[in-house]
């Protein structure tokens, strides 16, 4: 997708998007034969909830249907979450994923495990896991140290367990 039609689908979409207390996390347009594909990633802090998305989805295609923002052709709309995998690449991802656990991969090299105690604007504080039955240590980590970094999957998350207890 050109870059004029990303910042116009942007420009048209976010105001819907913001209405609803949610954020516009991504844009993406690619071709499924034919067919275009337009998936629009929405988040929030309290997550997204299906008829949420459902009701973005109507106003978003009613929206586009006034325009020739898509062009002339056919074209399928999806419009979802962001999934547990994607990656974390602005501050208010890590503020979302506080007491999950997430790996880093630092512009030094080395990558890092840890859980995510609390996030400010220059970077994490984390609890790094002890190995072989040693206590967990504490580690700060500014943001320019971070070349990428992702929420780690849980099965039996830490709160969950605490929450149960």
């Amino acid at each position: 997708m050109s870059t004029t039609q990303n910042e116009r689908l942007r420009g048209l979409l976010e105001p819907l998007v913001s209405a609803r207390h949610l954020d516009l996390e991504d844009i993406e347009v690619s071709r499924a034969g034919r067919r275009r594909v337009l998936r629009v990633i929405v988040d929030s802090d309290a997550g997204v909830e299906l008829d949420a998305c459902a009701e973005l989805s109507r106003a978003i295609s009613d929206t586009l249907d006034e325009t020739d923002a898509m062009g002339d052709g056919e074209y399928v709309l999806e419009v979802s979450s962001p999934g547990a995998d994607r990656p974390l690449t602005e501050h208010r991802h890590f503020v979302r994923a506080t007491g999950r656990l997430v790996k880093l991969h630092l512009h030094d090299g080395a990558a890092v495990v840890a859980r995510v105690l609390d996030v400010d604007d220059e970077g994490l504080d984390l609890e790094v896991p002890g190995l072989k039955g040693r206590k967990p240590t504490t580690r700060r980590v500014e943001f320019p140290e971070i070349a990428k970094a992702r929420v780690e999957i849980e099965f039996s998350r830490k709160d969950q367990k605490e929450e149960e207890a």
